[in-house]
């Protein structure tokens, strides 16, 4: 069986570089390309046995190197341009951004069904961080209040961070939250973001990677469910599992839970 042909867009930055280290890994899986968002030549050594092209123009690059897969590790706006490119070459999709929109995955949907290929959406691709996601929609039937707090370092460009959204939506669509309203906010937005009740915050601070906590309360009581990434090599299964799955069944998958099953 012919090698899944892989295109990294975004190759040059942290999660970029771990997946090109993954990949060098696997038999099945060849990297052929990668994209940057500046000119730093046209060639990326890898530890691979020879270096693959690599350009700032991800059209160019798609009709060059014919890949089979995209991985996406940009932000939700240039994924979604990245996106429609790929599709349009009938190339499969892995999307790492976080933080579409309802309607951005609603387009990403008509995209897959449109041209026949496989798009994964996975806010997070850690093991630990789907679980906690499962647990805290096993709790959250059981309490009436839950905050939600995320950590991140002081680069990221968005916040929530896309996990924390997902988090967020998947406690806020079946109930709606008990959230208090302080008679005087001395500060504002210090209850942080609010959606069905649910409060949000986020962390922007050097030394942190990945950090998410869901916190129950309910009268005498609270229920703290957390998860920390320690280093991003913890991503690279969750990330190897979905090329390999998005080649084998067309249309829109959305959390790495609903491509293992979970």
């Amino acid at each position: 069986m012919a090698a899944i042909r892989i295109v990294i867009n975004g190759v040059t930055g942290r999660m970029g570089a771990e997946t090109v280290a993954a990949l060098s890994k696997e038999d099945d899986l060849e990297l052929v390309g990668g994209t940057c968002k500046q000119n730093r030549g046209p060639i990326l050594a890898t530890p691979y046995s020879t270096a693959i092209p690599l350009s700032n123009d991800l059209d160019a690059l798609l009709d060059q190197t014919h890949p089979d897969v995209l991985v996406d590790f940009t932000n939700s706006a240039v994924a979604m341009d990245a996106a429609a490119k790929a599709a349009a070459r009938s190339i499969n999709i892995v999307m790492g951004a976080s933080g579409f929109s309802e309607d951005q995955l609603k387009q990403l949907d008509d995209m897959a069904t449109n041209n026949s290929v496989g798009i994964i959406v996975a806010p997070n691709f850690a093991l630990g961080a789907i679980v906690l996601k499962k647990l805290a929609e096993q709790a959250a039937p059981y309490f009436d209040y839950v905050d939600i707090v995320e950590s991140h370092h002081e680069a990221k460009i968005d916040s929530p961070s896309g996990f924390a959204l997902a988090l967020m939506r998947s406690l806020g669509e079946t109930k709606q939250f008990t959230r208090n309203q302080p008679e005087k906010e001395n500060l504002a937005n210090t209850r942080g973001g609010e959606h069905n009740g649910i409060s949000v915050h986020s962390i922007r601070l050097p030394g942190k990677s990945a950090h998410h906590e869901v916190i129950f309360g309910a009268a005498g009581q609270t229920l703290s469910l957390r998860h920390d990434t320690l280093s991003r090599d913890c991503y690279m299964p969750g990330v190897v599992r979905c090329i390999r799955d998005v080649v084998t069944r067309p249309g829109l998958v959305i959390g790495l839970e609903n491509v293992l099953g979970l």
